[in-house]
């Protein structure tokens, strides 16, 4: 039946009258890179006042830290499109950065230690503080070297005629529940191959021995400052990269829209002793986490795919998707 199915669907978008469909699938891209010198040490400058406000600018921000420069594209229909909008971005960065470069891959530059990664800073505005806070959260809790990795997040999602097309088949209407369920189908076949995808593209064998200074290890030295294990594929997705063991037990279901919802909602209201253990707030007043359970927000649920939808003004992501439904997914 199942084979029927998937065959059934292929031979549907194979019809001359839907293939065009495909060409419209919709993708943007969010990339990260760290600032560093000539000489590969982690930038100490603030950032760049030419690329912008960090807190309000549409294409170029940063994510944990000062130096990690984070490119958001629009959406596109086109890969290509997609692609030379991140290319005029990081000309338009470099322009701006005085002989500095951005480092070119996902594990870290040179680090001076965990206090050489200097926390993204967003002003003084409530939002900017809250943003603020919220990454000396991570840090109390999972460190800063940890926070320096890079990554791409893919956005993806389908055109709304081919979703219509797909409702059309089932015969039903293609409303935000059928949406939701056709796209939480493709967030688990994605967990189910995850792994094949990690080993094909997860190229990242080797690491900066700064990364991994008073840490144990089993890696091979590959040059002076560079360590390796030999049939490696990703440390970044590995034991010694971007992991979280306080989240090893949650079980996020996603099964359908409402269980991920009260999953996830419930992960956001979970007491840990470690992090109550942190404390609330240091004694000049700045805050060291927004809260001491699992979560300090939805975003810090770690996943290599997430449902996701843009929220109005004020809503919190998962009151987003319960409102309205999954708009797009994000690798």
């Amino acid at each position: 039946m199942l084979l029927a199915s998937y065959n059934s669907l292929l031979a549907l978008l194979a019809d001359s009258r839907h293939l065009p469909m495909l060409s419209r699938l919709q993708r943007g891209i969010e990339k990260e890179g760290l600032r560093c010198g000539n000489d590969g040490l982690i930038a100490q400058t603030p950032h760049p006042k030419g690329m912008g406000s960090a807190l309000t600018h549409p294409a170029i921000t940063t994510d944990y830290s000062e130096a990690l420069l984070e490119f958001i594209t629009p959406v596109f229909t086109s890969a290509h499109e997609a692609s030379a909008y991140l290319e005029t971005a990081h000309r338009f960065a470099y322009q701006q950065m005085e002989g500095e470069l951005i480092w070119p891959a996902s594990m870290p530059c040179i680090l001076k230690g965990e206090m050489s990664i200097p926390i993204a800073e967003y002003g003084s505005s409530n939002i900017g503080r809250l943003k603020h806070a919220y990454r000396h959260g991570l840090w109390h809790r999972y460190g800063r070297v940890m926070q320096a990795i890079s990554g791409i997040h893919y956005n993806f999602s389908l055109p709304d005629e081919l979703l219509q097309l797909l409702a059309e088949q089932e015969g039903q209407k293609a409303d935000k529940d059928f949406v939701s369920r056709r796209y939480l189908g493709m967030i688990r076949n994605f967990r189910r191959y995850g792994w094949l995808l990690m080993y094909l593209f997860g190229a990242s064998p080797a690491v900066c021995s700064t990364f991994l200074d008073g840490r144990k290890h089993s890696l091979q030295k590959l040059h002076k400052h560079t360590l390796y294990a030999p049939y490696a594929t990703s440390l970044r997705m590995s034991d010694l990269g971007y992991q979280n063991n306080a989240q090893s037990g949650l079980v996020i279901c996603h099964n359908s829209l409402e269980s991920y919802i009260d999953t996830l909602s419930k992960a956001l209201t979970i007491p840990v002793a470690e992090y109550e253990a942190i404390g609330m707030q240091e004694e000049n007043g700045q805050y060291k986490q927004l809260n001491t359970n699992l979560l300090q927000i939805e975003n810090e649920y770690y996943s290599n795919i997430r449902p996701k939808r843009v929220g109005e003004s004020g809503e919190k992501p998962l009151e987003s998707l319960a409102r309205a439904g999954i708009q797009y997914i994000e690798v």
